[in-house]
């Protein structure tokens, strides 16, 4: 080999290396997977265009959403079940406070929402009965007014809930109760009305729209589901006795059957009024794709009712996995049906969940550095490995604290 093919291979070789380098680099990582997402979204523009693109955007949108408004309550009541006990916090707690990060980018993507507002909700005098805020109008500014109120009241929560206010069980008074149940009051009021009015009151022929009571806990369950079952995959296993590693998966099965019986709930009772717009709801998207994606929800739930009686760490975490998949067909199944006329996850679809993916996983850093109170480290697996996991050295010192050495053989 000559001289300059030997210098052209080391350049190759110096390229490539320097290339990986780059993307290896933690502080480069946000802007490439921003590049990727909205790489992604363009690309979607470029293959549906806008009409097409709005609804799969939108629904995108409510999974990154579900994370958030989904972790919000779960921690509030894990919050409230440690105060009683002198325990450390867990990682999966720590988990689903990092995911509180996420409000902020969330509101953030919503932005494009009130831009498309003509292509996805109806004029104020076709809209009917989609819900108690449709009725103010689909007109960007109103629309952008009533997301701006959501999340503030949201970030809000988010700020309050995220950091840890010191040893939760040395401070169990009526102050720590009542922020808790304010708290849950809230977001159920601000979740239900948003569910309603930029879920339910999606698609332009007020033919094929209804407006049910249960459809807000019905969202709110599926995103608390979807959070838990997300944090559950992220977070690593707990150090501590088989029951502490353990008891990630009751709540899952009980959040997953909440969900579920809403769900039955609501088709027995909409089934048993003969409502024709809910006739004409359901039946967009009970076509084949619509029954596999109830049956494959059916046997997640059994799943994880079952393996309750004898969870482990991959259980849980296969059953979490299979939630996470099930809970984000529903949300385009949701949405999508209304302007398709079937339910069915395109390309376009994809391209948009990935799209929104790539634009958080860039946002989030710079709003975790932004928003002080929200700077919660999340817990990636592995890293407790590497560099070890936030508030492990306390729960150490609260074992040695608590648990007597081994006597001397």
């Amino acid at each position: 080999m000559s001289a300059e093919e030997k210098g052209g291979a080391a350049r190759k070789a110096t390229g490539a290396k320097s290339a990986s380098a780059y993307f290896r680099d933690p502080a480069r990582r946000p802007a490439a997977a921003f590049a990727a997402g909205l790489a992604c979204l363009l690309l979607a523009f470029h293959h549906a265009g806008l009409p097409r693109l709005a609804p799969s955007y939108l629904a995108a949108w409510t999974c990154l959403l579900a994370l958030p408004a989904g972790a919000l309550p779960v921690v509030i009541m894990i919050e409230r079940a440690d105060a009683w006990r002198p325990q450390p916090e867990t990682a999966l707690l720590e988990t689903l406070r990092g995911l509180l990060v996420l409000m902020p980018v969330a509101a953030i993507l919503a932005l494009p929402i009130p831009v498309a507002a003509l292509l996805l909700y109806p004029a104020p005098e076709s809209a009917g009965p989609n819900g108690p805020l449709a009725l103010l109008g689909a007109a960007p500014p109103l629309l952008a007014a009533r997301l701006a109120l959501y999340f503030a009241l949201w970030t809000g929560l988010a700020l309050l809930f995220a950091r840890r206010g010191g040893e939760p069980w040395a401070k169990a008074g009526r102050i720590d109760d009542g922020r808790a149940v304010l708290g849950l009051g809230l977001h159920t009021v601000v979740g239900t009305l948003a569910a309603d009015d930029l879920v339910m009151s999606v698609g332009t022929d007020p033919g094929l729209r209804f407006h049910a009571s249960a459809f807000g806990l019905l969202v709110l369950a599926a995103w608390s589901s979807l959070a838990l079952a997300a944090a559950i995959l992220v977070a690593p296993p707990d150090a501590g006795p088989a029951r502490r590693r353990h008891d990630r998966l009751t709540p899952l099965a009980v959040l997953l059957l909440v969900w579920a019986g809403l769900h039955v709930v609501q088709f027995l009772m909409l089934g048993a009024a003969a409502d024709p717009g809910a006739a004409a709801w359901y039946r967009l998207r009970a076509g084949f794709s619509g029954r596999a994606l109830a049956l494959s929800a059916a046997v997640v739930v059994g799943l994880a009712a079952i393996l309750t009686l004898r969870p482990g760490e991959n259980r849980t975490r296969l059953v979490a996995a299979l939630a996470v998949a099930v809970h984000l067909a529903e949300l385009f199944w949701f949405v999508t049906p209304a302007f398709r006329g079937h339910f069915r996850v395109g390309f376009t679809d994809l391209l948009a969940l990935a799209g929104m993916i790539g634009l958080a996983l860039g946002l989030a850093p710079a709003v975790r550095r932004l928003t002080p109170g929200l700077a919660v480290t999340p817990v990636w697996p592995g890293r407790e490995r590497a560099r070890g996991r936030p508030g492990a050295a306390a729960g150490d010192m609260h074992r040695k604290s608590v648990v007597p050495p081994p006597e001397a053989s």
